[in-house]
């Protein structure tokens, strides 16, 4: 088929690469000239395992081009897939400019028989205003579909190559047989294809991310608890996590989610809520537990040193709020970064993908090592924010040789206490 993705962002430029992967004939679209330069050269502009191979791949065999023109777009695809950016507005709700801007455009360049889908995260309603914005300047026959992806950063090119189910919103028959086409060769082990209505499809994307932010804040919550009782969260979290009403996923405690799903999406469900006078009292509570969770290694360095942190050389293991991408969005390393600047202490950071992007947000501010162990020198503490594969089996006596002090304070429970403390440090995680 002949596919359009207008939006080169994280969604899109998977969408994009993937679908060519399949020998479909795609066109992506963005109206960021240098972006479309770089990628015209075979650039990746994010980083994302595996995607590179398939990029280059797709490109050398004419199944993927680029372009800042959507007449471009309009004049290629059959199914044009907006990927377009929804960022949070300052009341939590999703801003639907990019979106409704693009269908208005696609409204007044369209010509013959289109199928819109809604691939970014949108609230629910919002496929009857792109078919509203696309209908108020022009006749033609088209068709709004909301197809809401769920890709896991670090895993996304597995995810829409092989996934768990591909959820489909519309009432057009036409449209939907054109969409199966579509992911007929992803689904070829027998993962569903469901199709339900698009405001139904809308509002599983944002229950999807709600749930599984509200699992993680809730083990963040009994971690709080179980350092309150002496109870492990590690036995505890293996103990319900054999129930299979429960599942051993998102059990993980830690420092709180980030990234550029959960934090909006869950915020934007809320603020969905109030528009319609409904109250959603668990996700005010995954808000703010998670807002103070970021901050949880804080009172117990702050402890550690005895309130005088002031000029610390502090080290940090990790930036992105996640391992495997490069993403910074609501990372809880820039809250805890924040919260050392005010005690002006000295910060040498590190991180396998996600330096630049910070480097980009704060500057000079703090220091960029060239290694994990280049972080570590005259150090009087390390702080671990990120699960990076990299830090799971450091060379302790090194760490030990470099760093000034003792302390490890780690944010994501990597080691086994015992051992650790084998090692001669003072080691502070969560929950244990």
């Amino acid at each position: 088929m002949n596919i359009t993705v207008v939006g080169t962002g994280y969604v899109g430029l998977v969408t994009g690469t993937c679908l060519a992967e399949t020998g479909n004939d795609v066109i992506c679209i963005d109206i960021d000239e240098d972006k479309i330069k770089r990628m015209k050269k075979g650039e990746v502009p994010i980083y994302e395992p595996h995607l590179d191979v398939l990029f280059e791949r797709n490109i050398n065999a004419g199944r993927l081009k680029f372009s800042t023109q959507l007449q471009d777009g309009l004049d290629h695809g059959e199914i044009i897939f907006l990927a377009l950016p929804t960022p949070e507005d300052e009341d939590g709700s999703a801003d639907l400019k990019y979106v409704l801007g693009v269908a208005e455009d696609i409204g007044k360049r369209i010509t013959e028989y289109k199928i819109i889908v809604d691939k970014s995260t949108v609230p629910v309603g919002t496929s009857e205003k792109v078919e509203a914005s696309i209908s108020q300047h022009t006749s033609i026959e088209f068709d709004v579909v909301s197809n809401p992806e769920f890709l896991r950063e670090g895993f996304a090119v597995d995810d829409f190559l092989k996934p768990e189910r591909i959820v489909i919103g519309s009432s057009s028959e036409r449209a939907i047989e054109k969409m199966r086409k579509l992911y007929n060769p992803y689904v070829r082990s027998g993962n569903p294809i469901i199709i339900m209505d698009e405001k139904s499809a809308e509002l599983t994307k944002y229950a999807s991310n709600a749930f599984l932010a509200t699992k993680i804040t809730f083990m963040n919550e009994i971690a709080n608890y179980c350092e309150k009782v002496g109870a492990d969260v590690d036995k505890v979290r293996i103990g319900m996590g054999t129930d299979s009403r429960i599942g051993k996923r998102f059990l993980f405690p830690g420092i709180g989610y980030g990234g550029s799903c959960f934090p909006k999406d869950v915020k934007a469900l809320h603020k969905s809520g109030v528009d319609m006078g409904y109250d959603f009292k668990i996700l005010n509570a995954v808000i703010d537990v998670n807002s103070k969770q970021k901050l949880a290694l804080i009172p117990k360095i702050e402890a550690y040193f005895n309130n005088d942190l002031q000029g610390k050389n502090i080290a940090i293991w990790g930036l992105a709020f996640k391992p495997e991408t490069d993403d910074i969005r609501e990372a809880p390393s820039l809250e805890i970064i924040n919260a050392l600047l005010k005690y002006n202490c000295n910060i040498s950071a590190y991180d396998p993908e996600a330096m630049t992007n910070i480097k980009q947000k704060l500057g000079d501010k703090i220091s960029y090592a060239e290694s994990m162990y280049d972080a570590l020198k005259n150090a009087e503490t390390l702080i671990i924010c990120t699960e990076w594969s990299v830090f799971r089996t450091p060379d302790f006596k090194k760490v030990k040789d470099l760093m000034r002090g003792q302390s490890i304070f780690d944010g994501r429970n990597l080691y086994d206490i015992e051992d650790i403390e084998k090692e001669g440090f003072d080691y502070i995680s969560i929950g244990r």
